[in-house]
């Protein structure tokens, strides 16, 4: 995929199951890019009395005015499905996130091999120090500063 001429989509998945897709997504974060230029932005949770593991609140507990609440997983990935269209998927490639999104026919690509970083524990880490950025609570932001950073 060609970076700065395609429309895309960078997505972030937190579910209470980061070994397999038998966790309940409990928040999805998404950029819509086109050419490089944010043009829409997905942010939805479950409101917390569905959040079945109570320390899973504390993880997401930050920017609540910015999100829409939604009562389902079903909820957030059929909307999901509505704002990704047919674009591409440009995901932090780690052991769960494309077992949630499967579902979906889009194709999928690892942001690492955009950022010419490695997948580790340390990734969000080692984009900050790379590109140089300020930290956030929202990681598409910063995977699309950087993408800005290395492709502007």
């Amino acid at each position: 995929m060609n970076i700065k001429n395609s429309k895309f989509i960078i997505l972030e998945v937190i579910p209470t199951n980061l070994k397999s897709k038998n966790g309940t997504i409990i928040q999805l974060s998404a950029l819509k890019i086109d050419s490089l230029n944010l043009i829409d932005r997905f942010d939805y949770r479950l409101c917390d009395e569905k959040i079945p593991i109570i320390e899973m609140k504390s993880l997401i507990n930050y920017d609540n005015e910015c999100f829409k609440y939604v009562n389902s997983q079903d909820d957030i990935l059929e909307s999901f499905k509505v704002f990704i269209e047919d674009c591409p998927l440009l995901i932090i490639d780690n052991s769960y996130t494309r077992d949630y999104i499967n579902i979906y026919k889009n194709n999928i690509y690892s942001i690492s091999d955009y950022l010419d970083i490695e997948y580790s524990d340390e990734m969000i880490e080692q984009i900050i120090n790379k590109f140089n950025l300020q930290n956030s609570n929202h990681i598409v932001d910063l995977l699309y500063e950087a993408l800005m950073m290395k492709y502007k």
